[in-house]
């Protein structure tokens, strides 16, 4: 059976921090995989550079993204994922603190399946993980891998 991974996508050490913990309280048993910018999670997704000779066969049960990341932003992150057809069904939620109702309309239009804006506060924080662990990984029937079209 393949082991379970989350794709945490996170440039700021506080939030990073704020999701790990709030993902561990909320008994997350997943492997949480760490990318601090959208270069980093591309590579990766598709196993190049730092992750060259990564099994691409083992994908994120889901992938939290935030849409200001250095480098490649989330949304680029996004059209990437759309694009190639490896990545194409795999769940993506955007995270993020934004208040932007055009990045609410720019991350869906690409493919995006769920939008969260990022609470402050702690507790809130984790009741939002706690949904998203309830939906995304004991719910949510993941297509299986390779299946993109």
């Amino acid at each position: 059976m393949n082991k379970k991974v989350i794709l945490l996508v996170e440039d700021n050490p506080d939030d990073e921090a704020l999701a790990v913990r709030a993902l561990q309280k909320s008994n997350v048993a997943n492997e949480i995989v760490v990318a601090r910018d959208g270069v980093e999670a591309l590579e990766y997704l598709f196993a190049m550079g730092a992750y060259a000779g990564r099994d691409t066969s083992v994908m994120p049960q889901v992938v939290l993204l935030d849409l200001k990341l250095p480098r490649v932003d989330g949304l680029e992150v996004l059209r990437h994922l759309r694009a190639d057809r490896r990545t194409r069904l795999l769940p993506v939620v955007l995270m993020t603190s934004s208040r932007e109702e055009q990045d609410l309309i720019d991350g869906y239009g690409l493919g995006a399946n769920s939008f969260i804006r990022k609470p402050v506060d702690f507790n809130q924080f984790s009741q939002a993980v706690q949904q998203l662990k309830l939906y995304w990984l004991v719910l949510n029937e993941s297509p299986p891998t390779g299946t993109g079209g």
